[in-house]
């Protein structure tokens, strides 16, 4: 059964591969995937968020009880489509486990892949994100881009972002400001391209996203959208305003800065790379989202989110000169020839690496010189080699990748003296099985107290 519904998923996504398009991360970026969600995680924490995951693919009923109908054609099972919208995906998952019985406001973190609409097609992006979901007070929206803020310039990219701000009405507020867009461009239809007469027509908001230099000078003109917010909407939006004094956060109040999801209220904002104006983070608000997708709730549940494109932070992290470290940094590698080598090399190898020498063996290569040509892209600092005549004696050579120089030792004296060389706070002590369960196993105790260990 199992097997049935995994080929059922891989025959539609290879059906589909004319519009989705995915994403591989190789090493080198990888690098900087982990320094960034080390570094996220590491606020995410000391703000008491819990991670969250959540799957792959989502109902496509519950993208059109949220009003997104148009995600349902990237269907890849019956009834189900990629992810593309984790707040979505993050808040039913809230009401149907019934959180809300918690202390509110809960805190969830994600690290996650989903889906992106980029024109008829949706992008693979590797996402970073928080929602806080049971409170409505508007400091939290501000909490989100401080957050961030604080984030980006622990990363050193002070300078090279902007944060642009918009406040989302309700929708009768939204019903008004349309109408005030229509009678304002009803005489300048003229002045107007294609795309924006179809706009006028169809959907008036879309105006705000001029396709010329005309419709940008008729923008400046036309009617401002927080003019037409409602009692609630502008007293949230002159708080948050508050509370972006209160910490000296620089933004632009921007009328023209559209959102992207139709159940988006109040706050909505976005980080934007000064140079390219690609957007790196948004945020927005979704207070009402909770009433679409559970016609049973009695009133909304509020909530707030922001999330993070992982590959645009990377690329400006390059393109601002960041190099992160290579923690995967290789201290020993061994170079044999023929099987008498291999057996002697590679209990020596299990010994250097529970002696925390982070070591490599290259077993399969027959050729010496293939196999130095490895050592030495390894950047390994210890080269160890072992030939058919080292096999016999048990006289190794060990070569300093660095220093350039080679040294006979004897294969017992092997791990001793390479630690002696890299000193021992050079090593990777780092054991998660040690440094992150809380006691003993069970059976580990029990075997203890019978005395075998």
């Amino acid at each position: 059964m199992e097997d049935t519904w995994v080929n059922e998923l891989e025959e539609n996504i290879v059906e589909e591969s004319d519009s989705v398009s995915l994403k591989d991360i190789f090493p080198e970026d990888h690098k900087y995937l982990t320094f960034l969600k080390k570094v996220f995680r590491h606020e995410f924490r000391k703000g008491g968020f819990r991670r969250i995951s959540i799957p792959s693919i989502t109902s496509t009923d519950l993208y059109s009880r949220s009003g997104q109908e148009q995600f349902n054609e990237h269907t890849v099972l019956e009834n189900y489509a990629l992810k593309f919208d984790t707040s979505l995906s993050i808040l039913d998952s809230y009401l149907r486990t019934d959180k809300k019985e918690e202390i509110q406001p809960v805190y969830y973190y994600y690290i996650d892949n989903l889906f992106e609409k980029d024109w008829d097609n949706l992008k693979q992006i590797y996402n970073i994100g928080w929602d806080i979901i049971g409170e409505k007070d508007p400091i939290l929206d501000m909490e989100c881009i401080f957050l961030l803020d604080r984030v980006f310039k622990a990363i050193w990219i002070e300078g090279k972002y902007s944060i642009r701000v918009n406040s989302v009405w309700l929708k009768k507020e939204q019903g008004k400001y349309c109408e005030a867009l229509v009678d304002f461009y009803a005489d300048k239809k003229h002045l107007l391209s294609e795309v924006s007469l179809k706009n006028l027509e169809e959907n008036p908001m879309l105006l705000l996203n001029a396709q010329n230099e005309d419709e940008e000078i008729l923008l400046g003109q036309a009617p401002i959208m927080r003019k037409f917010l409602k009692k609630h909407s502008k007293l949230h939006l002159e708080k948050f305003e508050e509370f972006m004094e209160m910490v000296w956060l620089e933004y632009e109040y921007d009328n023209t800065f559209l959102w992207s999801r139709p159940y988006y209220t109040n706050t909505v904002w976005e980080m934007v790379e000064n140079e390219t104006w690609e957007v790196l983070a948004h945020g927005w608000r979704y207070d009402t989202l909770s009433m679409d997708i559970d016609d049973e709730l009695r009133k909304e549940v509020p909530a707030t989110g922001f999330d993070t494109n992982v590959e645009r932070l990377i690329n400006l992290l390059k393109k601002s000169g960041i190099s992160i470290r290579n923690k995967d940094q290789l201290d020993l590698f061994f170079v044999q020839l023929w099987d008498d080598a291999k057996k002697q090399v590679f209990p020596v190898a299990a010994q250097a690496r529970k002696a925390w020498i982070n070591t490599m063996t290259s077993l399969w290569t027959p050729s010496m010189k293939e196999q130095m040509l490895k050592a030495q892209r390894s950047n390994a600092e210890f080269v160890v080699i072992v030939g058919i005549m080292e096999a016999k004696n048990w006289n190794w050579q060990l070569r300093n990748m660095k220093k350039g120089t080679q040294d006979e030792i004897k294969k017992d004296d092997i791990i001793d003296f390479v630690v002696s060389q890299i000193w021992k706070e050079n090593l990777d002590f780092y054991s998660p099985i040690r440094d992150l369960t809380i006691g003993k196993p069970i059976v580990e105790q029990e075997w203890e107290e019978e005395g075998h260990m």
